[in-house]
């Protein structure tokens, strides 16, 4: 099944959702609905990056026709399209640009942060599963720096309803029970394989990124997102901090929340609420968690050990009627300025 890249739909202007980015690093609030986003902060190298857990599931080999399903679509009816200077941010629409993004993947977990490739990934350098061919990938490309298929500089794995129910589920089902957000009413977004260049971490790579999320979330009327995110080690007493503080903080309400698969349970309360300083908690956790917070964010109840990747994750899920309206606010006043 090709990616559906669904680059020839328009979006749908009258039914918008509020939207702000809360900033998906560093202390300060980042714009996400800039005309031209400043510098985001530092990504860090394994902390906050959401991938999940890679297991061995069959692989389909990505062997698509040059383009993706829609792709031969103007390019005014992407419904996400936007560039600062020589960065653009677009979904994939070629085999090519998943070919580029799972190279980039490759690179940032296995060739960077030390996660442990299986074999065909090792021999071909490529990050791939199951999921990959009917995820929309979002990418961002530096139109400048004249490295061809290496021009793709950022990358967020988005898989929806649709989607999932193709796959068999979504991707998260393998750590957690998401079963109150699948019953969910609304239309829901897994977020997954976030990664962007360690050369564009202190550029608007990831801005750009956030409102090509944005476009997507309010194209599609998504009511919550949600994805596992990754706190570095596989010790849990070495993470009692983070992980208590977002329990105690930050736990998903009832009808919302995940819970880590029974076998994989790892109790987030490591230390006693009277034991934790809120505003430092806060301050220490990963720049893309506290992002998720920042959109008012919720996680599951426990965390997952990620031997592969040698992280601990936890669920994070936002729902997107929490946050403002700057995002609508922008498309409104863009619409009258064209």
């Amino acid at each position: 099944m090709p990616c559906l890249a669904a680059a020839n739909r328009e979006p749908a202007r009258n039914e918008l959702r509020a939207w702000s980015e809360a900033g998906s690093a560093g202390a300060n609030d980042v714009d996400v609905c800039g005309d031209a986003p400043g510098p985001s902060q530092d990504l860090p190298g394994a902390t906050g990056v959401i991938i999940g857990t890679a297991v061995e599931q069959p692989v389909l080999p990505i062997e698509a026709p040059p383009l993706i399903e829609g792709a031969a679509a103007h390019v005014r009816d992407r419904i996400v399209d936007i560039r600062s200077g020589p960065l653009q941010v677009r979904l994939a629409e070629t085999a090519a640009d998943i070919d580029a993004v799972q190279a980039l993947r490759y690179r940032i977990f296995y060739e960077s942060l030390g996660a442990r490739p299986l074999p065909e990934m090792s021999r071909r350098r490529r990050d791939f599963d199951r999921f990959d061919n009917d995820c929309d990938h979002l990418l961002v490309l530096d139109r400048g720096n004249g490295r061809g298929s290496n021009s793709v500089v950022g990358t967020y794995r988005l898989l929806r309803r649709d989607a999932a129910r193709r796959l068999g589920g979504f991707y998260s089902a393998d750590e957690y029970d998401i079963a109150p957000l699948v019953a969910h009413n609304g239309e829901i977004l897994e977020l997954g394989r976030s990664c962007v260049d360690s050369a564009y971490r202190q550029r608007p790579a990831m801005q750009l990124l956030w409102n090509g999320i944005a476009a997507y979330v309010f194209h599609h009327d998504i009511t919550v997102m949600f994805g596992c995110a990754s706190l570095p080690g596989t010790d849990p007493d070495a993470l009692a901090t983070p992980l208590s503080y977002l329990h105690y903080y930050h736990l998903a309400p009832p009808a919302l929340r995940p819970r880590a698969l029974n076998e994989r349970y790892v109790d987030m309360r490591r230390l006693s609420i009277g034991a934790i300083d809120p505003g430092r908690a806060l301050a220490a956790l990963p720049p893309l968690i506290k992002g998720y917070l920042r959109l008012g964010g919720f996680v599951g109840e426990g965390a997952v050990i990620d031997d592969q990747f040698n992280t601990t994750d936890v669920c994070i899920l936002v729902k997107t009627d929490l946050v403002t309206a700057k995002y609508s606010r922008h498309y409104e006043r863009k619409c009258k300025d064209t």
